[in-house]
């Protein structure tokens, strides 16, 4: 479902990603892990081309960009149509309300008709157990609430791909756990799913791929039970033992 070859990105100078090489199967949950400052969030972001890498080549489904020659705005939107991105401080439209929020990426994106667009919305709002929301704004909604309705609108664009950015890490535990427990469904429905996460026991019990990064690269991949146990990069059971020890 994705394949990055090569990938390379710089800031300033600055590499932050350097030769990136991954790929990830359909229908699987995918988490990268590791320390702040390993491009972790980059990668992310290059993937759909929020940050545009400055090598490497990025597919998603049948779309393909070769970072290194020109493609058109066609070609970018098609590759973003295929994935839906969920921040970590929810970036949802704060004069919106939360049905707006949800329904007018439809309209612009998909082309559908208002009634189309809400009847949708309110489907993916009670989903997340956040039927009574949609005339609220957000600000008046807990930041748990936020998260999910971040999620329903990147659900409600009807991606291939779901790309979570430390989902829960400005949310307190108990509800972080709410946001996890909607990760968990997607997964159990074979949404394909790439997640930047320090929550390890989502990246043990719920992901098929555990991708450790550290200085720009990728250190370690595999089975998260097996990395986890017995991580064989010396990187990667320092930063182990620091996030499990807290």
């Amino acid at each position: 479902m994705v394949r990055v070859r090569d990938l390379s990105k710089a800031f300033g100078g600055n590499p932050v990603l350097e030769g990136v090489d991954l790929t990830v199967l359909e229908g699987t949950v995918t988490a990268l892990i590791g320390p702040s400052g390993a491009g972790k969030s980059t990668l992310l972001r290059c993937m759909n081309l929020l940050e545009r890498p400055d090598a490497g080549e990025i597919e998603i489904g049948s779309h393909r960009i070769d970072a290194r020659s020109r493609f058109s705005k066609r070609q970018l939107y098609a590759l973003r149509r295929e994935t839906g991105m969920v921040f970590q401080h929810f970036n949802l439209f704060p004069h919106m309300s939360v049905m707006r929020n949800v329904v007018l990426p439809q309209q612009r994106i998909l082309g559908r008709s208002k009634a189309e667009a809400e009847h949708r919305a309110q489907e993916l709002l009670a989903r997340m157990g956040l039927a009574d929301k949609g005339g609220q704004y957000p600000n008046k909604c807990s930041g748990g609430q936020q998260q999910r309705i971040a999620i329903a609108r990147a659900l409600a664009l009807e991606p291939r791909v779901m790309l979570f950015d430390e989902p829960t890490s400005a949310l307190d535990p108990e509800v972080g756990a709410e946001v996890l427990e909607v990760m968990k469904e997607l997964a159990a429905e074979g949404m394909t799913m790439i997640v930047v996460t320090h929550e390890m026991g989502f990246a043990r019990n719920v992901c098929e791929d555990l991708v450790v990064m550290a200085d720009g690269g990728i250190i370690e991949q595999g089975d998260p039970q097996r990395i986890m146990g017995d991580p064989s990069h010396p990187r990667t059971r320092s930063f182990l033992h620091a996030v499990l020890q807290r």
